[in-house]
């Protein structure tokens, strides 16, 4: 009797267990401008809180030649720190999971800073940079990225 009843809770724990785990995978798969993405060039930067805002940060450089600094930086003294830790993006207000808005870009390979946007849209990131008016930017496309190993001591 005793192992009748066993088996007839079971049932209820395995399914109890699998909507749990497709809970779990549905939220996981709910588009989010939050997280690791790759960019065009290969870097990959992690979107992450910072206080009330999000935050943009590069956690890998893409391989190749290029420089492991910030060579192009407007200011002459911050040119010698390393681009891999570098926050290149800050002050987005995240709107809703799948957009932020109202940040600024800081773009290393020109040296200049940006007003920006992003829109998530499942594993791709469509992020706008501008001057003044969204109308005048150019947006890029980010793909959604596994956490890379971390930035080697500076």
């Amino acid at each position: 009797m005793q192992t009748r009843n066993r088996i007839l809770r079971l049932p209820p724990l395995i399914l109890g267990a699998a909507l749990m785990l497709m809970t779990a995978r549905a939220h996981a798969e709910t588009p989010s401008v939050l997280g690791y993405w790759r960019t065009p060039s290969g870097a990959v930067v992690l979107i992450a809180p910072c206080g009330r805002t999000l935050c943009a940060e590069i956690a890998a450089l893409s391989a190749g030649k290029h420089p492991l600094t910030d060579t192009r930086n407007p200011d002459p003294k911050l040119r010698s720190r390393p681009l891999c830790g570098l926050r290149i993006g800050a002050g987005f207000v995240e709107i809703d999971p799948q957009h932020a808005r109202s940040g600024r870009l800081y773009d290393p390979k020109s040296g200049h800073t940006y007003s920006g946007q992003m829109t998530a849209q499942g594993n791709l990131l469509q992020l706008r940079g501008y001057l003044g008016l969204p109308i005048f930017g150019r947006s890029e496309t980010w793909v959604r990225a596994s956490r890379p190993p971390p930035c080697p001591p500076g």
